[in-house]
């Protein structure tokens, strides 16, 4: 299957999260950019909020399909804890000032992206956590182990397409595992989509923002 665009395969996906419709216990997270018009379609069709989720990679000692990172969820900062030990460790300044201009770059991403919107506390939630895709899964981990740092009761990674060796990984690490294909072979998340194109972060503003807006009307009516 080929999606039209990144709002369609949201709401195909957001066809198979039905369960979560209309529950006050549970948002939507998309992860930027990508994710966000995806994101934006499952939180109008289910009428629950919308907010984004922003990785900044920072080292890869591991390798580069475990990266250590930094993630903006909802207006809060995660670091990976071995990033600070791993500092520490070496003295090195040029390493020093290449995580403070990460995370700086990465809180402008947030505002740029967010506004002045508040924190949004996550403890006891349920998390649909939303992506474009997943080709390797480590994208989709690492924002998994970033929202277990704010307790949620339930996190649900969602995604329209995905490369099937990478679901074991991610079904792993989530509550719960949504996936609409996983066509072999796989290649990349884009060849799924006649239109890839990911928004600025003026659209993703306006995403939040139109978001909010049916949000309000549907608890109107």
């Amino acid at each position: 299957m080929r999606f039209t665009d990144l709002r369609s395969a949201g709401l195909a996906l957001s066809s198979k999260l039905e369960a979560y419709r209309g529950r006050e216990d549970a948002l939507v997270l998309a992860l930027a950019r990508g994710g966000v018009a995806v994101g934006l379609e499952v939180a109008k069709h289910l009428r629950l909020p919308l907010d984004i989720l922003l990785i900044r990679r920072l080292l890869v000692p591991h390798g580069p399909d475990a990266p250590l990172c930094a993630v903006s969820f909802g207006g809060t900062l995660f670091v990976d804890e071995e990033v600070a030990a791993r500092t520490q460790a070496t003295h090195d300044a040029a390493l020093e000032h290449f995580i403070a201009d990460a995370l700086g770059e990465l809180a402008h991403s947030e505002r740029a992206c967010r506004g002045q919107r508040p924190p949004i506390d996550l403890k006891g939630k349920t998390v649909l956590l939303v992506d474009n895709g997943i080709c390797t899964g480590s994208t989709m981990r690492v924002a998994i182990r970033a929202l277990r740092s704010s307790v949620p009761a339930r996190v649900v990674a969602a995604v329209p397409v995905a490369a099937s060796e990478a679901l074991a990984g991610v079904e792993a690490a989530a509550d719960e595992l949504v996936c609409l294909a996983s066509p072999e072979p796989f290649g990349h998340v884009g060849l799924w989509y006649a239109d890839f194109k990911r928004p600025t972060d003026d659209e993703i503003q306006e995403m939040l923002e139109e978001s909010e807006r049916e949000l309000k009307g549907a608890s109107k009516s």
